[in-house]
């Protein structure tokens, strides 16, 4: 049966992430989460909360949002009429927007919230993994790179359009159909969220 909860799935990415780590050792990945407000004293109250205050998402909302910023520091060196990229370091940052119950939630809820959000995260430490494997990618496919007749490194740049563009698409498209699989009918998020809203 088409659900509520069943046609907000379809309306949205649905995106929730475990605790932020601390930034790696060469502080390349910094992972940073923010809380949105919910209320309710009950599990469809809950829910709803999320629909209404949750990230937008297209025409809908989503129950959290993941973002992130990727910049790099490439050191481009010319050696006579060829440019090379000898090394590219990345500063990835990964936002994570996720719901919070504002007020204490009684113990037969809070344990089907626990198991709720526990489901969701897990899911979403997926996309955080191919976040980081489209970086990988990119270090991979760049590094290295030479470009003949190039002394002044600026023909080097539009080469790495393409592999970048590459790698981009690649990670959406991938992200997109582990999401259609997860979130339709009998998917796991799908069944997670039919579980916590109606105790199935």
């Amino acid at each position: 049966m088409k659900s509520t909860a069943h046609r907000w799935l379809r309306a949205c990415v649905a995106l929730i992430v475990m605790t932020p780590f601390a930034a790696q050792a060469e502080g390349q990945v910094v992972e940073q989460v923010k809380t949105y407000a919910i209320s309710g004293t009950t599990a469809p109250e809950l829910y709803a909360s999320i629909g209404e205050r949750g990230p937008k998402a297209g025409i809908g909302r989503a129950i959290a949002d993941t973002n992130f910023k990727l910049t790099w520091q490439r050191n481009y060196v010319p050696q006579g009429d060829t440019c090379t990229l000898v090394s590219a370091k990345p500063k990835l940052i990964i936002t994570y927007t996720l719901p919070k119950p504002a007020g204490r939630l009684p113990g037969g809820l809070k344990q089907r919230w626990d198991v709720f959000y526990e489901g969701v995260r897990r899911h979403e430490l997926v996309h955080g993994q191919m976040i980081k494997d489209m970086v990988a990618t990119i270090e991979r496919t760049t590094i290295g790179l030479s470009v003949p007749g190039d002394p002044n490194c600026k023909k080097i740049r539009q080469e790495m359009i393409k592999p970048l563009s590459e790698a981009s698409l690649a990670q959406r498209q991938q992200s997109s159909d582990f999401d259609r699989v997860e979130l339709n009918d009998g998917g796991n998020v799908h069944r997670l969220i039919l579980s916590f809203v109606n105790g199935q």
